[in-house]
């Protein structure tokens, strides 16, 4: 982990964000990538993307192996609810691990979960997702989406199974080809365009802030 940049590192906070106003994208009503419903949000927050990362996705799909698929899982999370999840992780490290100081507890926490102000995900810049088969099933990545209790979760982690490895190569290669970058101690967390992504690509400034609100639903939604 030393050699790692987190997301609460100075280098990324410090990025400087050149906001281009892209628009969010429901992927329910994207035909041609699966959604999974397991986070979904009765506002569907969840299913949103900026619309660059929704193109990434699409091609990067037609690079899997044939009778692959992606299966995304959650994209765009309210700026509140990433302060839920980032002072809860927080609050149980204070209880794991105590006797440490505000600052340390800030950076630890970002290993798994982003500070609010500079996360990919309230960016709408930020997809987790996983691979499936054509007809739905997920594929076995070595740990779960979301699953942080051991560093199998970490992208380039040699503790998961051959099988594992292998399909984690292929969402690595793909999601790479087309430009986006993964948070190394997350395999199932890829972003495009955020503070993480500028820093990583050595782009200037990164193209998309902290996103305000959801769009205003126009047209109709096929269910998750």
């Amino acid at each position: 982990m030393a050699e790692m940049v987190l997301l609460s590192d100075t280098a990324v906070v410090e990025t400087p964000v050149a906001e281009c106003d892209e628009c969010l994208v429901d992927l329910r009503t994207v035909g041609a990538l699966r959604l999974d419903p397991r986070l979904a949000d009765g506002e569907g927050a969840f299913a949103h993307v900026r619309l660059s990362v929704v193109d990434r996705l699409v091609t990067a799909q037609t690079l899997l192996p044939a009778g692959m698929r992606l299966l995304i899982v959650e994209c765009y999370r309210p700026l509140t609810l990433q302060q839920e999840y980032f002072d809860s992780h927080k609050q149980r490290l204070r209880v794991i691990q105590p006797g440490h100081d505000e600052a340390w507890y800030h950076r630890r926490a970002s290993r798994y979960i982003s500070p609010p102000e500079v996360a990919p995900h309230v960016a709408g810049a930020a997809v987790d997702l996983t691979l499936c088969t054509a007809d739905g099933v997920e594929l076995w990545m070595g740990t779960q989406v979301n699953d942080t209790d051991s560093e199998a979760c970490h992208t380039d982690s040699a503790n998961v199974s051959a099988e594992a490895a292998r399909n984690r190569r292929y969402l690595c290669d793909a999601l790479t080809s087309v430009g986006m970058v993964n948070y190394p101690t997350e395999w199932w967390h890829w972003s495009y365009g955020d503070r993480y992504w500028a820093h990583v690509t050595g782009a200037p400034v990164a193209r998309y802030g902290p996103v305000k609100s959801l769009p205003v639903r126009t047209g109709p939604v096929v269910p998750a």
